[in-house]
């Protein structure tokens, strides 16, 4: 078979859970809690991707990414379990017995061993893999990595998200970890921009004055800086030419900009509740050298409840998750998604994207 790697997941409960993962040895949880790292990708959504469904009052981004998701999931399905049932059917012609040829007891190049308690989806080892101790949903062919032309012809933009799940303390091997995914996905040695995208923060109001002043009580400036600090050293390394950040006001930023060794290039705010840009912060990212964009981002990308629907066995489901009411059928536990990184490949000098998607990190707690 052409494939390197068989992923197999079992879940069995005999009093205390034990966990067959990935590498086929077994391990007793003991009363200990347990984590599984979950790797979930778009894949190019320019070339492949769904359309967008518009709704009234729906942020673009988050159905844009929960719709890239779903549909990378399922092509990944068909795709790599009709490759593995014409493997199947390839070795049935080489081994035929008992008055059966080409396969035909195995498979008929459409299907492999399809369950039907599953929904009909083909087992999980075929469109996920293990690599890295993460699971990667689905499975990604790096050899198909990387851009059309030089890296250098392309401006890249990277937007990190973290979610409130996300333990502060590991945000920097989160963001290390997401950009890696992208430099390897893209085949490029650094991006141009990364901008941060904390928790907590927004710029909403019935006006550009009331949003910034809600603005200035948000998120937690501790721990925003203590995250800066790991984009500055990403910074530093060359991984990221630019760094910046989202959704701060005129007083988050004055006594951000303070603080920090590497100032932000760019602050990208969403002004589609306010109207305009409050004149403060206007004077002072002009006085910083700081651009200001403007975005329709989802403040509350990819919460818990719409990734376990993703990766569940409902309509449109992955079936990764086990089945709420049976227990069976996947992995247990509590899903926290941790980050999302939605990046962008744009051709400097025709200005059209080539290549854009997301790459999103989770983890499964079991106890």
């Amino acid at each position: 078979m052409r494939f390197l790697k068989l992923l197999y997941l079992l879940l069995v409960d005999t009093g205390q859970s034990i966990w067959l993962f990935l590498t086929g040895r077994k391990k007793r949880l003991g009363g200990k809690r347990t984590m599984a790292k979950l790797i979930l990708s778009t894949g190019n959504i320019v070339s492949g991707g769904p359309s967008i469904i518009r709704k009234p009052g729906a942020y673009r981004s988050n159905l844009e990414l929960t719709n890239s998701l779903r549909s990378n999931f399922l092509a990944a399905q068909e795709d790599y379990a009709t490759a593995a049932a014409d493997d199947e059917a390839q070795d049935g012609k080489l081994h035929a017995n008992g008055g059966v040829e080409n396969g035909a007891a195995k498979s008929n190049g459409n299907a492999l061993h399809v369950n039907t308690e599953t929904g009909g989806r083909p087992p999980v080892s075929v469109w996920t893999a293990e690599e890295d101790g993460a699971l990667y949903v689905p499975r990604i062919d790096w050899s198909e990595a990387g851009l059309q032309e030089e890296p250098s012809q392309y401006s890249i933009t990277v937007k990190l998200f973290f979610l409130p799940s996300a333990s502060v303390e590991r945000r920097a091997q989160f963001a290390k970890e997401a950009l890696d995914l992208v430099l390897k996905e893209l085949d490029a040695p650094a991006i141009d921009l990364l901008i941060v995208s904390f928790p907590g923060m927004s710029f909403e109001g019935d006006c550009e004055w009331e949003a910034d002043r809600h603005n200035a009580v948000q998120g937690n400036d501790e721990e925003e800086l203590a995250t800066w600090a790991a984009i500055e050293d990403l910074h530093r390394a060359g991984l990221a030419k630019s760094i910046g950040l989202a959704e701060f006001g005129s007083e988050k930023l004055a006594r951000f900009v303070q603080r920090v060794q590497v100032r932000p290039s760019v602050n990208q705010i969403n002004i589609k509740n306010c109207c305009n840009v409050p004149p403060p912060l206007t004077k002072l990212a002009k006085e910083e050298g700081i651009e200001l964009l403007a975005h329709s981002d989802c403040i509350d990308i990819l919460p818990e409840g719409t990734l376990r629907e993703l990766l569940g066995h409902g309509l449109g489901g992955a079936g990764i998750l086990a089945d709420p009411e049976t227990g069976a059928g996947g992995l247990k536990g509590d899903l926290a998604p941790q980050w999302v990184a939605k990046y962008t490949a744009v051709v400097r000098d025709r200005g059209v994207i080539e290549n854009k998607g997301y790459f999103a990190g989770a983890e499964l707690t079991e106890g």
